[in-house]
């Protein structure tokens, strides 16, 4: 345990998870607005959905390419100053949206998300380890699972508004200056919480800061668990993001729900708000069960409904694939928590790895769009329903804790 935080008032510790907590709302209801972009600017510039799938490959590619600068800077700067710095950059890419909504340039729309989803990528890289460590390790994935919970919130909310606020009620008439107010209000947000943030004093936890007591000849890729649980969370924001991305198309479909685009959008929040029940339900059953056996049982049943929802037609193929995101609820918590489980002095590293493997969900919506516009938007759900089988062995065997040569010498 952290001596840093036994030694710390209870209630100063509350007060920095709530704090943080506010960070995991903002960031949840930026990304799901995403789902909203996809059907606004297909429309827009009248794109396949192979070409609309950019959008999101260009946003989660960032986590990528960034997540190694950003372990850099999270070393250099600390969890809070980090934390900060992405809000910032997550608002400079938020205001973007205006002159490429007022040019109609979609290269610019893209621009804007990939500025925008750096400043997530250091967000994550710094806020997901820093909550997972704010106690006590052995309800990590129980802290982590209910601040992930105020993420879901997050992104329940974010297709109500952004369906009414940038999704027309016309067919037809997608226009680009619909995205401009609303990205303005979500850059000020951003600045504000910043400003917030930077003036709260975090507790700070040495036990996982950069140099400290790193044994000699360890690192991260002698973790087993944790080289699985990026592959993990690569295959989880994959399935997350493909099933989410898809979904006001999806529920358009006349064999499945024959929708407007705008009401569609009003059903992804029920998607999105079944992973905030999960998660705070999650967080509670995690105290008193193994967290990998909770994350491989989700697994299980999230595999089981996306298949039901291939193979049938109706209210069933709706019903069940909304239901998915109760079950995504734990996932990527619970494989973040047990991924980073034990590395001590080398957790901002191994968050850095975890963080990376978000690029799942820049390459396996790339390959839904492809299987949808061969085999046709409905059979291509097959792709996330074989993802989740990946999280069943990573829940029931690929997350135990075997330690490294380093360690193993050094004991």
């Amino acid at each position: 345990m952290n001596p840093s935080i036994t030694d710390a008032a209870p209630r100063k510790t509350g007060l920095a998870l709530s704090v943080v907590t506010t960070v995991f709302f903002m960031w949840g209801f930026v990304t799901v607005l995403n789902d909203i972009l996809v059907p606004h600017l297909k429309a827009l510039f009248d794109l396949n959905y192979t070409q609309t799938m950019l959008i999101q490959f260009t946003f989660f590619s960032a986590y990528f390419l960034m997540s190694i600068p950003s372990s850099r800077i999270l070393a250099r700067l600390g969890y809070q100053k980090s934390i900060v710095l992405g809000l910032v950059v997550m608002g400079i890419g938020a205001l973007m949206f205006y002159p490429a909504a007022a040019v109609k340039a979609y290269a610019l729309f893209l621009g804007a998300l990939w500025v925008l989803a750096s400043g997530m990528t250091l967000l994550q890289v710094a806020a997901n380890p820093y909550v997972a460590q704010l106690g006590d390790p052995a309800k990590a994935s129980s802290r982590l699972n209910l601040a992930q919970a105020f993420n879901s919130l997050g992104t329940a909310i974010g297709p109500l508004l952004g369906g009414l606020l940038i999704l027309s009620a016309t067919a037809g008439a997608a226009d680009a200056r619909s995205v401009q107010l609303p990205y303005i209000g979500i850059a000020l947000t951003l600045f504000l919480l910043a400003f917030g943030v930077s003036r709260f004093h975090l507790p700070t936890l040495p036990d996982i800061e950069e140099g400290h007591g790193v044994l000699a000849g360890d690192s991260i890729w002698q973790h087993r668990h944790l080289l699985l649980g990026a592959i993990g969370i690569f295959v989880y924001v994959g399935a997350e993001v493909s099933i989410g991305s898809f979904l006001v198309n999806y529920f358009t479909q006349p064999n499945i729900g024959g929708l407007t685009e705008r009401a569609a959008a009003g059903y992804v929040s029920f998607y999105w708000g079944g992973a905030m029940v999960g998660r705070f339900v999650g967080s509670a059953v995690m105290r008193k069960m193994s967290p990998g056996k909770v994350l491989g049982g989700a697994a299980v049943v999230a595999s089981a409904l996306v298949w039901i929802s291939v193979v049938s037609t109706g209210g069933v193929a709706m019903g069940s694939i909304i239901a998915v995101g109760l079950f995504n609820s734990v996932m990527f918590p619970t494989i973040f928590t047990l991924g980073i489980a034990e590395l001590g002095p080398l957790t901002g590293k191994g968050s850095s790895l975890m963080i990376m493997a978000i690029v799942g969900g820049a390459l396996l919506p790339m390959l839904q769009g492809a299987l949808a516009d061969s085999i046709g938007i409905h059979s291509a759900f097959i792709m996330p329903a074989i993802c989740y089988l990946y999280i069943v062995y990573y829940g029931f065997s690929g997350s135990k804790v075997i330690a490294s040569s380093a360690s193993r010498a050094r004991s």
